[in-house]
């Protein structure tokens, strides 16, 4: 590949036009007017300066064109002062910058076994003129507003199929990761129960257990539709909720059920009544999170 001197000297070889005329030229655009007056160019430096100015205009004419042979796709080309004379630099453009934005805004929000649509859901996709849902918003912004400042409980979101439990849950994630650059995990916990039980020969349920329970705000997702397994109850979401409470790490749940279903649906062990497992880990989601019921139709 030519050099801007070579460039330069292959053009008036070929007599297109003289270096005095592609001097005054380059000399004469307006951008580099402006950055030989802001950095108060001497001669000496201007003269030294010639080839990267022109450099700098071929490669910002591409990039308003918008031309195929521009390489440098989503920067583009400044002038910059370098050791005491003209070099080209490339910045982020606005629309890159942005890209970028939402790509580490959507990398803190971890899904599993969850739609990957979850994490576009965002403030525009809220209905917030719904009086059943302004409790729930209000308590979610004052969560986000004080993230950073103290521990909060969660929510223990529960309501019939379909009104919108998990979307709202999907919009706290993206809330906390614009606003507070935090992390958060949403696990449908009926699939992750599943996958934990497939779990056990390859003896990987530690680490399984270990990545979901550190997380800095997790969202348990459809609690109580999974299959009852005192296994799951008792050596697999107690010991992430113990884990979360002694840490006092936040904590949110979408369920159909209401506390005292959760209890009934947890207590119904295939060994009989199993009430005092049950209210040892509804203690649990209790410290954790603030019961609210959220009404509504069905919007699916």
């Amino acid at each position: 590949m030519l050099n801007i001197g070579e460039q330069l000297s292959n053009r008036l070889n070929k007599g297109q036009k003289s270096y005095t005329e592609l001097r005054a030229e380059t000399l004469a655009d307006g951008d580099v007017q402006a950055f030989i007056l802001d950095h108060k160019l001497s001669e000496d430096e201007i003269a030294r300066s010639i080839s990267k100015f022109f450099e700098y205009i071929k490669e910002r004419d591409k990039f308003k064109s918008q031309s195929e042979d521009y390489i440098m796709k989503g920067y583009r080309p400044i002038l910059i002062k370098n050791k005491g004379y003209a070099d080209v630099s490339y910045a982020e453009t606005a629309e890159l910058v942005k890209v970028l934005s939402q790509k580490t805004i959507n990398q803190r929000i971890k899904l599993v076994n969850l739609p990957k649509s979850l994490r576009q859901i965002s403030a525009r996709d809220m209905d917030f003129s719904d009086p059943n849902r302004m409790q729930v918003y209000a308590y979610l912004a004052d969560f986000v507003e004080n993230f950073h400042k103290h521990y909060q409980q969660g929510l223990y979101l529960y309501g019939s199929f379909g009104v919108g439990k998990t979307y709202i849950m999907a919009y706290l994630a993206r809330e906390l990761s614009e606003k507070c650059h935090a992390g958060t995990t949403l696990l449908h916990f009926p699939s992750f129960a599943v996958d934990v039980k497939n779990a056990i020969s390859s003896n990987s349920v530690k680490a399984m257990l270990d990545e979901i329970k550190t997380s800095s705000v997790l969202v348990l997702d459809d609690i109580g539709a999974e299959q009852f397994s005192a296994w799951i109850r008792d050596d697999v979401l107690q010991v992430i909720l113990q884990y979360r409470m002694q840490e006092e790490l936040p904590t949110f749940f979408t369920s159909n059920f209401s506390f005292e279903d959760l209890e009934r649906h947890f207590a119904n062990g295939r060994s009989g009544d199993e009430t005092w497992q049950a209210k040892r880990l509804m203690e649990r989601i209790k410290f954790l999170a603030k019961p609210l019921h959220l009404k509504g139709d069905n919007r699916r």
